[in-house]
Order: C-alpha cells, then sequence, then structure tokens
C-alpha cells in the first residue's frame, strides 16, 4: 500500500503552491470586500445599503460551483475577455467570502457599547474618527475568531478550482494519481487530507497571534466564543 507514498505526496504537493496562492489571494480579497460591504450596510444612505444587500444576498445564496462556472464560461461570452482559471477562482472565492464576512464586519460594529460611541461624541470625535480610533479596534478583536472560520472555510474551497483545471492539490490527487491508482485511493485521499489540515492549523495559529494582539492593543482580552454569520 505504501510502495508509492513518497511518489503521491510529491504530486500532491506540487499542487501546493496553487492551492496557497488561491487561498492567500482569496482572503486578500474577501478581506477587503468583508470590510467595505460590512461598513456599507451600516450607512446612513439607504441606496448603498441596498445595493450592498444584494450584493451579499446574491453571493451567499446562490452555489459556489454555479459562481464559479459563470465566472469562468458565461462571463468571457458576454464580455470577450477570457480570466485565468486561478484568477477566476480568486474572484469567486472572494466575492462569495466577501460576503459571509461582511456580516461578520457588521455584527462586530454594531456589538461595540454604546457608551465607546456616545464618548466619542462627547469628545467631538467626527464619524470617521469615531470609526478609525475607537468603534473598529474594538470590533477588530471579535471579528478575528469568525474570520478563523470563514479563512479555513475558504482554504477548502479552494478544491472547487479542480472544475476549471486548476491543478491545485485535489486536482493533483484526482485528475493525476487517482486516475491511475485506483486501487490506492485511500491512502491518495489522506495525504491530500493532511495537507489540508496542515494549512487549517497554520491559519488558526496565525489568526490566534492576530488576536492576541488585537486585543491588547485595546486593552482587554481575546473573546473565546466568536460572532455569529461566519458562515461555517
Amino acid at each position: 500500500m505504501f510502495d508509492h507514498f513518497g511518489l503521491f505526496v510529491s504530486t500532491v504537493a506540487d499542487g501546493l503552491l496553487l492551492t496557497i496562492e488561491a487561498t492567500v489571494g482569496g482572503i486578500l480579497l474577501a478581506t477587503v470586500l468583508s470590510f467595505l460591504a460590512g461598513l456599507a450596510m451600516l450607512s446612513r444612505f439607504a441606496v448603498l445599503r441596498a445595493i450592498t444587500r444584494v450584493y451579499v444576498e446574491v453571493w451567499r445564496g446562490t452555489s459556489e460551483v454555479v459562481q464559479l462556472f459563470w465566472i469562468y464560461f458565461a462571463l468571457p461570452v458576454l464580455t470577450g475577455f477570457q480570466i485565468l482559471p486561478l484568477w477566476s477562482g480568486i474572484v469567486v472565492l472572494g466575492l462569495n467570502f466577501g460576503a459571509y464576512g461582511a456580516e461578520i464586519v457588521r455584527g462586530a460594529v454594531q456589538a461595540v457599547p454604546r457608551e465607546q460611541r456616545e464618548g466619542c461624541v462627547a469628545l467631538n470625535f467626527t464619524p470617521a474618527q469615531r470609526m478609525r480610533r475607537v468603534i473598529l479596534p474594538q470590533a477588530f478583536v471579535d471579528m478575528v475568531p469568525p474570520f478563523t472560520n470563514l479563512f479555513i472555510q475558504l482554504l477548502k474551497g479552494t478544491a472547487l478550482l479542480t472544475f476549471i483545471t486548476v491543478p491545485e492539490m485535489t486536482y493533483q490527487a484526482s485528475q493525476v494519481l487517482v486516475t491511475r491508482y485506483t486501487g490506492q485511493a485511500a491512502l491518495i485521499w489522506t495525504i491530500v487530507l493532511v495537507f489540508y489540515l496542515v494549512l487549517s492549523i497554520l491559519i488558526t495559529s496565525g489568526m490566534k497571534v492576530l488576536e492576541r494582539r488585537a486585543a491588547v492593543r485595546v486593552g482587554r482580552a481575546p473573546r473565546r466564543a466568536a460572532l455569529s454569520g461566519a458562515g461555517t
């Protein structure tokens, strides 16, 4: 059973870099969209709130696979512009998980005690100063645990890129190895599981460090319980 173990590990590892690239790219895009959309949903402008709500509901309420096919296959037909497979995956992951992250941001900002907002008003802070100097630093501590869950889900979502032939880890296992070594599928997929587990642990560890630093910055211990709305 273990005769080809080294070959299996090296073949799956050939897709590791693309998995990491898709994950990092998706996380960066999702984080930006989460804050933009989350804060937009709290805007005093009804039109902005409505537009943002449409984005969130559309991307949360439709299939990731269909979204991926639409971006990669349908969009080029409409625009005449073909997006590279990896970039298509990053765009879909960012837009999809950004919609979930928007609810995390919105909920965390709204959870900041009212007294903090009133104190900002008493100090004559502008709305931008209130958000930047008082509200967001406190809310950020509460955002980190659910964002950890979200980023791990995003990592696992990179396996969908197999459908558009991005040779990430799942593609390497399913299209390169399992088709040739069918009788050793259990070992092959166990190796893939271990790779994903290690990456998940790295994300969790990094986010824990970030949470501790954010908590120290505002003078309190990090919360253990994650806010709802992580989309897990």
